[in-house]
Order: structure tokens, then C-alpha cells, then sequence
């Protein structure tokens, strides 16, 4: 293993940063910022983490704020292709914003498909190793955890409104229980990442707490270009990314790993010459290192934030 060494790269303000890291982890969001975690807690390896914003807003701290985000200069913009008949009849230009929820069923059947590990049983040993609930009543139980980074629980305001809404559940029989258990289908006042009344952040939980780490470096700012990929093995071996005017590139002994949310990873992808072809050479992106439907596959699942109605 070659050893470290400080680079100043190709500009002022970037001495603290090597030319060459173990792992390279492209998106500090949900995943990113877990597995940056994860990774040095092993002390010789060195990682590198890339994100493209900034610091976190005033806003972002706000709960029920968080998802007035969208559509800001804090978010990418990302919107679907219009799907006339299909989808989203409702809403404006028959398109809607990116969001995602996910059911049992749908990591059972991920496996199924041949990704071993990604069963819900499988999962569930993580989330809950992330977890410090701060329900007894839901924490008590196998689908829940404690102690952990991520804290999770419900609004310190309830309102009565709230309360008829479970009671009314109850006389139509359905059950009031944890949304996040065994069942989903029932009534509950819904769990959050909610630290003392602030919105818990992937920053702010898994983060935080490691940002002093000698062998973690965070580039904030840096916009991912493409990921250098040897076109001969195959192989990534690198990243290029933008950070203010200049253009870096930051290798990686073992791993890049891309954690770039469902939109942006396969948009990366495609500019890293992986993609189908045919879209790769209309838009002139050499070398083409793997024809592949990227991006090709996409389902959304779209939730109803609010229901809104007059009362007396």
C-alpha cells in the first residue's frame, strides 16, 4: 500500500485533502453519510466523502419544513417525465416531485430477483442498529432499537384533531399501531426524525458525531462529474468532480461507491460511459465502458402528503 500524501491538488484550500483514499463515497445524504460512518470505524482505512451542498439551512431544522425543500436551490429539481393516462393525473403537467416509501414486500422481492442480503429480514438487523426510538412502547419491540445514532419519534405537539382521527379508526375497526412493526395498515401519529422537537438529520446523526475522525475527509461543495472507470477491466478506480471553478480528480484504492439517490446515480452513470448505448453516443460520451439499461427501470412511489378539508 502506497503511503499517503498531502496534495495541494490544483488549488488554494485543498491541502487537507490526499490524492488518493481506500473508499470514495459520492452523496452525503441518507446512505452516504451512514456508510461514511460505517467504513472508518475501521482506523486504517481512509475515506473520502463527496457532497455537492453546503451546510444544512435554518429551514431543513424544521421538521414539517423539510419537504418545502423541494423545488429550492437546496434541491436538485427533479421532476418526472410527464406520463399521460398513466400517472399523476392529478397534479401539474401530470408530473410530480421525487419521493420514495418502502413495504416489506418490496425488499422480499428484491431478493428474490437475486440481490442476496436485501431481504426484509435481512435488513431489519440494520435499521434497527441505527435506531434510538423514543417510544418505549414501539421500542420494546424486535422492530425497533435504542441508543443508537438516528434518533426517531413523534412530534411533541399532537394535535385533537389527531386524536379523533385514531379514535375514528378504531370504531371503523381498524387497529391503532406502529406503522413501522409488524402491520402498516391502522392509524398511528407517525414517527419522524425527530430530536428534541429538530428534524435529525443523516448529517446530524451519523456525521456529527465522527466528523474529528483522522481518516475521514468530507469535500463539501463538489460537484461529481463522472467516475473514472478503467474501460480495459472495468474497473473504478476513481472520481472527477467540480469545487469552486476547478476540476479535481481523486483516486480510490479500493471502492467508489455511489450514493447519488435514485435520479442522480444513474444519471452519473451514463456520464461515466455506463448506460445504453444508443443515448450514450447521441450525447457524445466516450468511452462507452458497458451498454446497460440504466436508468430504464425506475418505479415511484407516490404518497399523498396532505388532505386538505373545512371544518366548523
Amino acid at each position: 500500500m502506497a503511503a499517503l500524501t498531502k496534495a495541494a491538488l490544483l488549488g488554494k484550500g485543498n491541502q487537507g485533502l490526499w490524492t488518493e483514499y481506500d473508499f470514495i463515497i459520492i452523496g452525503a445524504g441518507s446512505v452516504g453519510a451512514v456508510i461514511a460512518n460505517r467504513l472508518t470505524e475501521i482506523a486504517k482505512w481512509k475515506v473520502l466523502l463527496v457532497e455537492a451542498g453546503g451546510g444544512e439551512s435554518f429551514l431543513g431544522q424544521v421538521p414539517a419544513m423539510a419537504a418545502d425543500l423541494q423545488l429550492t436551490e437546496r434541491d436538485w429539481q427533479y421532476q418526472t417525465e410527464t406520463m399521460d393516462g398513466q400517472a399523476c393525473l392529478g397534479l401539474e403537467n401530470k408530473r410530480e416531485n421525487d419521493v420514495w416509501h418502502f413495504n416489506r414486500r418490496d425488499y422480499d422481492h428484491w431478493a428474490s430477483l437475486g440481490n442476496v442480503g436485501w431481504s426484509y429480514d435481512d435488513v431489519l438487523p440494520y435499521f434497527i442498529k441505527s435506531e434510538d426510538n423514543q417510544n418505549p412502547s414501539f421500542a420494546e419491540t424486535k422492530y425497533h432499537g435504542t441508543g443508537a445514532y438516528l434518533t426517531v419519534g413523534e412530534s411533541e405537539y399532537h394535535s385533537p384533531l389527531g386524536d379523533a382521527f385514531i379514535k375514528g379508526g378504531l370504531e371503523m375497526s381498524y387497529k391503532h399501531r406502529d406503522g413501522n412493526g409488524e402491520y402498516q395498515t391502522g392509524f398511528m401519529f407517525a414517527q419522524g426524525t425527530i430530536r428534541k422537537g429538530h428534524r435529525c438529520s443523516s448529517s446530524k446523526a451519523f456525521i456529527r458525531p465522527i466528523r474529528k475522525r483522522k481518516n475521514l475527509h468530507i469535500s463539501m461543495n463538489s460537484h461529481v462529474m463522472k467516475i473514472l472507470i478503467s474501460p480495459v477491466i472495468k474497473q473504478a478506480y476513481g472520481v472527477q468532480f467540480l469545487k469552486r471553478g476547478k476540476i479535481y480528480q481523486i483516486h480510490a484504492r479500493k471502492e467508489v461507491i455511489l450514493s447519488a439517490d435514485d435520479t442522480a446515480s444513474p444519471h452519473l452513470l451514463m456520464l461515466s460511459g455506463i448506460g445504453p448505448s444508443d443515448h450514450l453516443q447521441e450525447k457524445e460520451i466516450y468511452p462507452i465502458v458497458a451498454n446497460l439499461p440504466v436508468g430504464q427501470n425506475l418505479h415511484d412511489h407516490v404518497a399523498l402528503d396532505e388532505i386538505i378539508f373545512l371544518i366548523d
